[in-house]
C-alpha cells in the first residue's frame, strides 16, 4: 500500500469514527437511518466527493472489508444470542431457520430465474444474498425497550442466525459454477469443511480462548481494556484456524461465538460491548466503502423486470412470514411488526454477494449489480419505516411520557461525586420518608439471564437510559441508586 492509499485509508477510518460518534445522540433519538446516512457519507469521500476513496469490484481491499465484515457480523451476533431463550420457543427457532429463511430465498431465486433470466446456480446465490436479514439496520429497533420483548427477541435471532443458513447456499452454489473437473468430489471435501470441519475448529478455539481465559483470570487477573479486546482475537482466530484446513472460516467464527454464549462464563461486560462497538464501526466503515461507488452500481441495471424483482425480494420474507406465524398463533400486531421490520436487506446481502465476486463467477458483477438494487430500495423503504415507528412508539399517543426539563450532557463541577450506598444506607433513607428511585442498570444479556431482582426497582438499560428516564417521568429531587450486578 502506497503512503497516500495508507493516508486515504487512515482519513476514512478517522472519518467514519468521527461522524459515527457525533451523530449517534441524533440517530437514537430521531430515529434516522443510520445506514443511509453513511452510505451517503460514501458519496462525500468517494470520486464524486472528496475523492479520497475508489473502489473496483476486483480491488483487493474490498476483499479484505467484505471478509473481515462478514466474520465481524457472524461472531458478535452468535455471541449475543441468549440461549436460554431459545431453549424455550423451539417452534421460532425453527420458524426462523426454515420457512422464514428458505422460503423466501427460494421464492427469489425463482423469479431471478424466470424474470431475470439467470442461470439456476447465480439465482440460487441471488436469492440466498437477499433472503439474508440486515442487523445493522435492525440494531436502533431491537435496542428500544418499548418495543415488546417477545418481538425484540425474534428479530434479534431473525437478524443473528439466517446467514448460517444462507451462506453455505452462496459458498456451493459458486463451487458449482466455478469448478470444472471431479466436481462431484470438490462439493464432497467443501461440504465436509463447511459443515464439520469449520465448525468444529470453530468451536474448539472458542472453548479453549474462553477456558484459558476463565483460568487465567482466577489465578492472575486480566485488565478489562484487554479482556475486551480479546473478543475480536477469539474471532480471528477461529476463522483463519478454519481456512488454514480448508474449512470455512465464517461458520467457525459463528460456532465460537455460540460455543462461548453455551458455556456462559461470567464475562466483563466489555467483552461484549467492545467486540459490538468495533464489529459496528467496522461494519459502518464498510458501508462508506460500498457507498463511495460501487452500490450505486445498482441503478444500471434498472428497467422494468429488475424493478419488479425488486418488488418481489423486498416482499418475499413477509409474504411468506404473515400466513406462518397466523398459522402459529401469533397475535395480528406482533406478526405484523415481525413480518414487515424482519426484512430489512443491507450489509449482509452485499457481503454475500461479494463471495461471488470474489471467486469470479460468470456474469458476477451483473449480479451484484442487481442486489446492490435492491439493498438500495431497501435502505430507503424499511428505513423511512423504522424511523416512522420508532419517532410513533415514543410520541406521546404512542405512550411515552414527554419531558419537559432541561438535559445537559455536560457534569455540574459543583455536584458531588456519586458514592457507593450501603444496604443500610437505603434502608434509612426509606424510613426517613426520603425519595429514592433504586433503578436495576445491567445489561440486557446480564438482566437476561439472573431471574433475582430487587424489590421495588426499575429497569434503565444502560444504553437507552435517559429515554427510558423520561419515559418514567421520574423524580428530578429523588436519590437514584443504581445497580449492575
Amino acid at each position: 500500500m502506497s503512503p497516500e492509499s495508507l493516508a486515504a485509508a487512515l482519513a476514512l477510518i478517522g472519518i467514519v469514527i468521527l461522524v459515527s460518534s457525533l451523530l449517534s445522540g441524533v440517530i437514537e433519538r430521531t430515529g434516522l437511518p443510520q445506514v443511509a446516512i453513511f452510505l451517503l457519507l460514501g458519496v462525500v469521500v468517494g470520486p464524486a466527493g472528496l475523492n479520497l476513496v475508489y473502489l473496483t469490484l476486483e480491488s483487493p481491499t474490498l476483499r479484505w472489508i467484505a471478509t473481515l465484515g462478514l466474520v465481524l457480523v457472524l461472531f458478535t451476533d452468535s455471541i449475543a444470542l441468549d440461549l436460554s431463550e431459545l431453549r424455550r420457543p423451539r417452534r421460532i427457532l425453527l420458524l426462523i431457520l426454515g420457512p422464514a429463511t428458505l422460503l423466501p430465498a427460494i421464492l427469489i431465486a425463482l423469479v431471478a430465474w424466470l424474470l431475470l433470466e439467470l442461470h439456476p446456480l447465480q439465482a440460487a446465490i441471488v436469492g440466498a444474498a437477499l433472503a439474508s436479514t440486515d442487523p445493522v439496520m435492525l440494531r436502533n429497533l431491537i435496542r428500544r425497550t418499548s418495543l415488546p420483548a417477545p418481538i425484540r427477541e425474534i428479530l434479534r435471532l431473525e437478524g443473528g442466525i439466517n446467514d448460517v443458513v444462507l451462506l453455505p447456499i452462496v459458498i456451493l452454489s459458486i463451487l458449482s459454477l466455478t469448478v470444472t473437473e471431479d466436481l462431484a468430489l470438490v462439493l464432497g471435501e467443501h461440504a465436509v469443511g463447511l459443515f464439520l470441519l469449520g465448525p468444529a475448529l470453530g468451536a474448539l478455539v472458542g472453548y479453549v480462548a474462553i477456558t484459558l481465559l476463565e483460568q487465567i483470570r482466577t489465578r492472575f487477573g486480566v485488565r478489562r481494556d484487554y479482556e475486551s479486546l480479546y473478543a475480536l482475537g477469539v474471532a480471528f482466530t477461529a476463522y483463519a484456524a478454519a481456512e488454514a484446513v480448508g474449512g470455512s472460516g465464517f461458520l467457525a467464527a459463528f460456532a465460537a461465538g455460540v460455543v462461548i454464549a453455551l458455556l456462559d462464563v461470567e464475562l466483563c461486560d466489555c467483552f461484549l460491548d467492545y467486540g459490538q462497538a468495533t464489529a459496528e464501526m467496522f461494519l459502518l466503515f464498510t458501508f462508506v466503502a460500498f457507498g463511495a461507488g460501487l452500490i450505486w452500481i445498482g441503478f444500471g441495471v434498472l428497467d422494468w423486470r429488475t424493478a419488479l424483482f425488486t418488488v418481489v425480494a423486498l416482499g418475499a420474507r413477509t409474504a411468506v412470514l404473515l400466513p406462518v406465524l397466523a398459522l402459529e398463533g401469533v397475535k395480528p400486531h406482533t406478526r405484523q411488526v415481525i413480518a414487515w421490520f424482519g426484512g430489512p436487506r443491507g450489509l449482509s446481502s452485499l457481503l454475500l454477494i461479494s463471495l461471488a465476486v470474489f471467486a469470479d463467477v460468470p456474469d458476477s458483477e451483473r449480479l451484484f449489480a442487481i442486489t446492490a438494487l435492491v439493498v438500495l430500495s431497501s435502505v430507503v423503504l424499511h428505513g423511512t419505516a423504522i424511523a416512522l415507528f420508532l419517532r410513533k412508539a415514543e410520541s406521546p399517543a404512542g405512550g411515552a411520557a414527554p419531558s419537559t426539563a432541561p438535559v445537559t450532557t455536560q457534569p455540574d463541577p459543583a455536584a458531588p461525586v456519586p458514592e457507593r450506598i450501603t444496604l443500610e444506607e437505603l434502608r434509612r433513607l426509606r424510613d426517613a420518608g426520603k425519595p429514592v428511585v433504586l433503578a436495576d442498570v445491567r445489561t440486557d444479556r446480564s438482566y437476561r439471564a439472573d431471574a433475582l431482582q430487587a424489590e421495588g426497582a426499575i429497569r434503565l438499560p444502560p444504553d437507552d437510559a435517559l429515554r427510558r428516564a423520561r419515559e418514567l417521568g421520574l423524580d428530578h429531587h429523588a436519590t437514584v441508586v443504581l445497580y449492575c450486578a
